[in-house]
């Protein structure tokens, strides 16, 4: 990916770097980092990959004002990189896949950097397990239709789990993603840091989602659901081995911008599919294995369930 403007000297040659699925967060992360001089070539499908290949991504954002960037941008993988960033949704995993096959990624490393936990155990089964390092990403942004990308808060934090193995290519990737403009820090701890991550997101994805209101309104008109979700979360993630500082959630969930949407909220708006189960359902599956009751999650994940399969009768039913 080469861009319309000057590129940031790099300490180091940079790494090259794949973004599967150029949607609101994989577009933004590949144009940024291109601008700032990394490597960059888009995964997509074919009629994403022609608009990006021919008109580059559009980017719209607060944080990193409006650019263009040129893009390398194919269908399927066709030669290896040093690392595969997977920003595609938890619903388009398994079919995205096919986009990197294992023999051509070579010893590429596959940072998912989806919403919920269990990705990172199918991911692993299709992959060599050390080449799978899991990340997580706070950000909101948005397709607004392919190659333009828009980002409307103030917030891009990255996080990516440390690993022995691959520690000096880890630490260059977090160099350059700093150099790009985003937070960037690798954390010891993979379980952690993916509950953490779980423990802001579900309130935040389910609550906006079944009131269909924003980040403001639920934590005032909502809140005591709001505390109780992630009360829920944590003691889940306790069972398996990560504390979870609820307090550090509440004040997170209490900065964020009053009009911040998530993306469960956008998706059920144009009718696309849900992370529910990637989200919320993963609570519930885990809770249960781990006998932990989360009948806060439970109710608002049956009750968006219950909305969804109605609108989708009304859509398919007699008129």
């Amino acid at each position: 990916m080469t861009g319309v403007s000057g590129a940031a000297p790099m300490s180091k040659v940079p790494l090259s770097i794949a973004i599967l699925g150029p949607g609101g967060v994989g577009g933004l992360v590949g144009a940024v980092m291109a601008r700032a001089g990394s490597a960059v070539e888009i995964l997509a499908g074919d009629d994403t990959a022609r608009v990006i290949a021919r008109s580059g991504i559009h980017v719209d954002s607060v944080r990193f004002g409006r650019f263009t960037m040129s893009a390398h941008a194919y269908s399927r993988m066709t030669r290896p990189v040093d690392v595969c960033l997977i920003a595609v949704k938890a619903t388009q995993l398994e079919q995205a896949m096919d986009r990197v096959p294992p023999y051509v990624l070579g010893r590429g490393l596959l940072v998912p950097l989806l919403n919920g936990i269990d990705h990172v155990a199918l991911l692993r089964e299709r992959y060599p397990a050390t080449s799978v390092v899991p990340a997580t990403i706070r950000i909101e942004s948005t397709r607004i239709r392919p190659g333009a990308i828009r980002q409307t808060s103030p917030f891009a934090a990255i996080a990516i789990a440390d690993s022995r193995e691959h520690h000096g290519r880890l630490e260059h990737m977090v160099a350059e993603l700093k150099t790009a403009g985003f937070d960037a820090q690798l954390c010891a701890d993979e379980t952690a840091m993916l509950w953490n991550k779980l423990a802001f997101l579900v309130p935040l994805a389910l609550l906006t989602t079944h009131a269909r209101t924003t980040a403001g309104v639920i934590r005032t008109e909502y809140r005591p659901d709001m505390l109780a979700v992630i009360a829920e979360v944590a003691a889940v993630a306790e069972a398996e081995g990560a504390k979870i500082d609820e307090s550090a959630v509440v004040a997170l969930l209490d900065s964020v911008p009053e009009t911040m949407e998530s993306s469960m909220q956008r998706d059920e708006i144009v009718g696309g599919p849900l992370e529910l189960e990637a989200i919320g359902g993963a609570v519930i599956r885990h809770g249960k294995s781990s006998r932990i009751p989360v009948p806060v999650t439970k109710r608002l994940v049956d009750e968006i369930r219950v909305r969804i399969l109605s609108a989708r009768r009304g859509l398919t039913g007699p008129h």
